[in-house]
Order: C-alpha cells, then structure tokens, then sequence
C-alpha cells in the first residue's frame, strides 16, 4: 500500500476524488484524511467475493429484507480525520428500497462485514480492519481465508471462531435462519 496524497482529506473530498477519469481504475481507501493505494487483487478473490455475494443475496431474497454491497463499496467508519474502508462484502438492512440506498459513501454500519484475504494481505492489517468495522457499529465479520478455506468470524466481545470447510456456517442473532456450508465460499459451480 502507498500513501498517494499527503493532504488530509474529507471523505466527501475523496469521494470526488476517487471519481475523477483519471482515478477511477485505480483500488484506493481514505485512511484517517489520507488516501491509501490498494493492490488489486486476483481472479480466485473475486470468485470467493463473487460467491459470498451470491450466497448473501439469495438470503435477503428469502427473507425479504436487506441488501447486499460489493465491489470495495465505501463506508466511512471513522471521522476527523476520516476514513473510508470498502469491505469486500456488506449486508445492510437500512433500506426499504433501492432509491433509499446511499449514493455516496454510507453512514451507516452494515450488519455484516466480510473481507477475503488476498496475497498480500497480513492478518495484522486485517485486524485493524475488522476492529473499524465494530467501532464503527458492524455487529458480524468475517474473514475468509480461501488459502487455508475457513472462515474467521469475529464478534464484538472478541470470541472469534474458525468454521472450517466441511463444516455448517450461520449467521447467529445477526442474520437469523443464515445457514450454508463454507465449502460454497470457495467453490465453482457444480463442485
């Protein structure tokens, strides 16, 4: 990661920022006024986020209730400085329908949080990621870690636990009747 400015800036700045033409392919977050280059990461990243996407949205299908963010979608978590974090995954429930959704970056702290491990990623940085999410209101994370194919979930309290890829993942109090095999996170079609 590099640091690209050296001025503090607002989020609402680096939201106009990030937009420019000249900006917009590049993998950037705001980390306390500062804007933080990203690595851009590879194809089975985007198949596990694809797929949790997929998993997430048939959920809140079912249930009738919420969305689902993708994409490095910004929240900003922290204020003065600011800090603008894109979680590989969101699920909210703040809406009732697409026209009340933020335009911008949100305000609002998702239910759950899911971030996937890249290459270059350290448990340490994640971490720092995972305790913004809580300070900022998230009530679930989860770390998937397509390497070693467990997901991490870490809780409020700090009882973290790892679900492994034979075994049932649910959503706890957060996401009620959520269940699925982890193994899905990390699978093709038809595997």
């Amino acid at each position: 990661m590099a640091t690209v400015e050296t001025t503090l800036m607002t989020a609402d700045q680096f939201y106009e920022w990030a937009n420019r033409p000249e900006n917009r392919d590049r993998n950037c977050e705001l980390e306390r006024g500062r804007v933080v280059e990203m690595s851009r990461p590879g194809r089975r990243h985007g198949l596990v986020c694809a797929n949790t996407s997929a998993i997430l949205w048939l959920y809140v299908r079912q249930r009738k209730k919420g969305y689902v963010c993708s994409n490095d979608t910004g929240v900003i978590v922290e204020r003065d400085p600011d800090t603008v974090r894109g979680p590989d995954v969101m699920l909210f429930d703040d809406a009732e329908s697409a026209e009340l959704v933020d335009t911008r970056y949100g305000t609002t702290p998702p239910l759950l949080a899911v971030e996937v491990l890249s290459p270059n990623d350290t448990y340490g940085r994640v971490l720092i990621r995972v305790h913004e999410q809580f300070a900022f209101g998230t009530r679930l994370v989860w770390v998937l870690d397509p390497d070693a194919r467990v997901v991490v979930v870490h809780y409020p309290n700090g009882k973290d636990r790892v679900v492994r890829e034979h075994e049932e993942l649910d959503g706890n109090d957060v996401l009620p009747d959520f269940r699925c095999k982890v193994a899905e996170f990390f699978a093709l079609p038809g595997q």
